[in-house]
């Protein structure tokens, strides 16, 4: 982690705001990936006092951060407080929204689940209770599970290897993201950090599996990996999921897929539909919904998994399932995924997994 003694250059927050972000949405110029690394350095050094700091986040989101400032904050991350413990797998990186959802259930624990037992390695990573929903996020249905989640990054390695899942814990593997949680929570509102942890990537997967809003920062969010020099994904889906997070919405759900080397050799990228009706799946968003996140969407996991639902949360778990193990390409399609996530359910092996994550 960086420390308040460290030198730093020319460019503090304050100036920042003075002559580069701070003149509003439409006239703010954006920072050069040198000035915007030297920030985020400060950030994390606790150099700018919390007025100062509060107000570059508010200029960073009403200016809108390109590629080239998220990518320069992304690397600071990586290098200053990102402890990293790669697994024997090569899994697929889950970095859904941090802040979690308040209304539909978490349906990732069991998609991963049925995707590990599946073949496709699977890793999930978040804090507790992040600001600015503070919502539910994967740490507490795990929790609700009886699965360990305040493990230290190397035991999270090895749980991938022993299980096919992982959970890696945002205080114990991105330290200095942490420390900032009390001054993002006095912010109220999301910032470019709320962003950059989803791609901290602890496992060094080359694969990433995310979310999104709107497509345009599906977008910014392959040229932020593009231009890092610290993330080395090679392949990267994101999604319109439901509240933002990594599951697949009822209904029409929008994809953009980036592959480092396409099927021509070159980079590509494209965005396309997923609509459940195509897979015989009619629901709705409110099909989906609980009333306590944690809690239910525990034990909709844990009946799912043991083959005891046949309903939506069954067929929503099944179609996010196999959409993890098309990320990893490990299936051609999601219909041969889908085949593959009933028949782990069917013969035992999801149930099996979650049992060894129980005992891990």
């Amino acid at each position: 982690m960086a420390k308040a003694s460290q030198t730093f250059g020319e460019w503090p927050l304050k100036r920042l705001l003075t002559e580069v972000i701070g003149s509003g949405p439409k006239s703010a110029d954006d920072m050069s990936h040198a000035q915007a690394r030297e920030a985020f350095q400060r950030i994390l050094a606790g150099e700018p006092e919390d007025t100062t700091l509060g107000a570059f986040w508010l200029a960073n989101r009403w200016k809108r951060n390109n590629p080239e400032e998220l990518s320069a904050y992304t690397d600071v991350m990586r290098e200053e407080s990102v402890v990293t413990a790669e697994p024997e797998c090569d899994p697929v990186d889950c970095g859904a929204n941090y802040d979690g959802k308040d209304t539909s259930a978490i349906l990732g624990v069991g998609a991963g689940v049925v995707a590990a037992a599946a073949g496709t390695p699977v890793v999930v990573h978040s804090g507790d209770y992040v600001p600015s929903q503070k919502a539910t996020a994967y740490k507490h249905v795990l929790d609700e599970l009886g699965v360990r989640t305040e493990l230290e990054p190397t035991e999270s390695a090895d749980m991938v290897d022993e299980t096919g899942f992982g959970f890696y814990y945002q205080p114990a593997f991105n330290p200095g993201i942490d420390d900032l949680f009390e001054r993002r929570d006095e912010m109220g509102v999301r910032t470019f950090v709320n962003t950059i942890e989803t791609v901290a990537n602890p496992a060094n997967a080359d694969v990433h599996l995310g979310s999104f809003y709107h497509l345009a920062f599906a977008k910014k969010l392959t040229d932020l990996i593009k231009e890092s020099d610290q993330l080395d994904y090679s392949r990267a889906i994101f999604f319109q999921g439901m509240e933002g997070y990594d599951d697949i919405r009822p209904g029409y759900t929008k994809v953009a897929e980036w592959d480092e080397t396409g099927a021509d050799g070159d980079e590509s990228f494209e965005d396309y539909e997923i609509e459940t009706a195509e897979y015989g799946m009619e629901m709705e968003r409110d099909d989906l919904a609980v009333d306590d996140m944690a809690a239910d969407s525990a034990a909709i996991t844990e009946a799912v998994l043991a083959g005891e639902r046949d309903d939506h949360f069954a067929d929503a778990i099944a179609l996010n399932g196999a959409f993890r193990m098309y990320a990893r390409q490990d299936v051609d399609s999601l219909d041969d995924g889908l085949e593959q996530a009933r028949e782990v359910i069917a013969d035992g092996s999801a149930q099996a997994v979650l049992e060894e994550l129980q005992a891990y």
